[in-house]
């Protein structure tokens, strides 16, 4: 008969598998890589089962692994209802995203911190990064994840990314005619970004989509409606940067800025998570 699993061992196996990463793990539970990777260690001696494929740049699950999984998830999540049977009222979190910073994963991120952290209720406004860091100034909310041109004078830089201009393989660019032009609602900086440096470059444009979210972006620059200003990470699988080839203007980097004004201890739990499921590997 196999003893007791270790409740922190089990929480250490569900963030590597859900973040992929050893150190996105640690950060996530607040502890040390070297921590977590031993207490992953010594379930998989409990078990009697490897868990975990170990690459140095990535983490995937075994069949083993995922036959766990499911099961890892109820026990966590039973043992998060034992311990919040006498718990303190619910806290409530106003959390601001942006789209073009996180990309269309937001809901699936949120379930996984929500079942995580059942004392939390999440109040979410998904708006263009201006919107939400003037609203976040005005007390409207308790946490931002937003995307700067430059990394400014308050918030934590999760991550810098690179933007170019994706397409799909079958369109072609055509230079007698306007480059068509795919973006979000007419308030996201990307898109004001993306214009301005066409015009700078006297390269005639004209609008193909508007998109009112990420999925719907993605699923035209896919479909091969048009060409879009993206970070390279938020890119649709199978399209391809046609900047340099295209003759378009190169558009920089940016940085994807978490800022906080949270002060409890539950508060900063959940947030330290979500700055870990949106920081570079």
């Amino acid at each position: 008969m196999l003893a007791a699993l270790d409740p922190d061992a089990v929480a250490a196996f569900l963030k590597t598998a859900d973040l992929a990463s050893f150190t996105r793990a640690a950060e996530a539970l607040g502890t040390t890589q070297s921590l977590v990777s031993t207490r992953i260690r010594r379930l998989e001696e409990r078990l009697g089962k490897v868990l975990l494929q170990r690459h140095p740049r990535l983490v995937r699950l075994t069949a083993e692994g995922e036959r766990f999984l499911p099961a890892a998830r109820e026990l966590m999540a039973a043992q998060g209802k034992a311990l919040t049977v006498f718990a303190a009222a619910p806290e409530r979190m106003a959390i601001g995203l942006s789209e073009q910073a996180v990309g269309a994963e937001i809901p699936a991120v949120l379930a996984r911190l929500a079942a995580a952290h059942p004392s939390v209720v999440i109040a979410l406004r998904i708006e263009p990064s201006r919107a939400l860091e003037a609203a976040f100034e005005r007390g409207e909310l308790d946490v931002v994840i937003i995307r700067r041109l430059a990394a400014g004078r308050s918030g934590e830089v999760l991550r810098e990314d690179g933007f170019g201009w994706f397409a799909a393989p079958r369109l072609i660019r055509r230079p007698d005619e306007a480059l068509p032009l795919v973006s979000l609602m007419p308030d996201c900086w990307l898109r004001q970004h993306g214009m301005a440096a066409l015009d700078r470059a006297g390269l005639a444009w004209r609008e193909a989509f508007i998109g009112g979210g990420m999925a719907a972006v993605q699923a035209a620059v896919a479909g091969g409606l048009g060409v879009s200003p993206l970070a390279a990470r938020l890119a649709p699988a199978g399209t391809t940067d046609v900047g340099r080839d295209w003759g378009l203007p190169d558009l920089g980097t940016s940085c994807v800025v978490l800022r906080s004004q949270v002060a409890t201890p539950r508060a900063n739990a959940f947030v330290r998570e979500l700055a870990a499921a949106f920081r570079a590997g």
